[in-house]
Formats: C-alpha cells, sequence, structure tokens
C-alpha cells in the first residue's frame, strides 16, 4: 500500500514539474537595432506602466517634416518601471492624446517596434530611459552597438 501511495506521489510531482507553464525568463534586446536612432512624432494612443516593460504605443501621422517610414502605430518597449521610476518616469508621465517625441532604436525585422531610447515631452524636456542617461558633460548619450 505505502509503495502505491508513494509511487502516486511521485508521479503527481512529475506531472506537475513538466506541466506547460507561462516562461519567466526575460528576453533579449536582440531583436532591436542598437546601432539606429530613429525619431518618432505622434501621439501617445496608450502608456502602459508594467513589468516586465513599460510600452508607450504611439501613432505618427504623415505631415510636414514627418519621415514616411515612421508612419503607422508604433510599440515603444522601455524598461522596467523600477528602473523608468530612477530616471523620472511614473504611471501618469503620459495619456492618451499627449504629443510625443521619441528616439529609439528600430526592430532588425522593421515591424512597428522600438526600444526606448529617450522621449521628449511637449515643453521640450526630456525623459531619459536608464541606459540613455545623459553623459556628466551634458552631451548626449550614443547608442548601444549591436553584437553584445
Amino acid at each position: 500500500m505505502k509503495t502505491k501511495v508513494m509511487l502516486g506521489l511521485m508521479a503527481a510531482v512529475g506531472v506537475l514539474l513538466f506541466m506547460p507553464r507561462p516562461a519567466l525568463a526575460h528576453h533579449s534586446f536582440a531583436m532591436f537595432d542598437m546601432s539606429k536612432n530613429i525619431t518618432y512624432t505622434g501621439v501617445v494612443e496608450e502608456y502602459r506602466w508594467e513589468n516586465p516593460h513599460s510600452h508607450i504605443i504611439v501613432k505618427v501621422t504623415a505631415g510636414p517634416g514627418i519621415d514616411p517610414a515612421t508612419v503607422g502605430t508604433w510599440d515603444i518597449e522601455g524598461a522596467s518601471i523600477n528602473i523608468m521610476g530612477r530616471q523620472g518616469w511614473n504611471r501618469i508621465t503620459y495619456k492618451a492624446g499627449d504629443k510625443i517625441t521619441v528616439v529609439a532604436h528600430p526592430m532588425k525585422d522593421s515591424s512597428k517596434g522600438a526600444s526606448l531610447f529617450y522621449a521628449v515631452r511637449a515643453d521640450g524636456s526630456h525623459l531619459y530611459q536608464d541606459i540613455a542617461r545623459p553623459k556628466e558633460d551634458g552631451s548626449a548619450p550614443q547608442p548601444q552597438q549591436s553584437g553584445h
């Protein structure tokens, strides 16, 4: 009897260990071309202050001074809220309808997504992502090179 109970218990534990479950791993930024900076100027459609990454959904419409290649709706991926918060971001930094200019690293496959480098608010102030902190001398940070 004890043997049957132990075998049943071991089988149940084995099933639980190998059941499909959500991935808990963090993805890399290998899908972004970190050597390129693209400027997206538009309106915030949605701002998601969430982990593991914040997101700014930006709608860019055609117009004077707008690069036609940036027209469309873009998912701009930021860092975690912990990292972004240390740079001055918070859950109410943006709301739908706010004007925004984002400098970001585009997807290598040219899909409508990018990794946030920094944002420029309507008043001209800059909000940086952790990797985009200005240098001590006040000069603009340079993009990271791919191949890490």
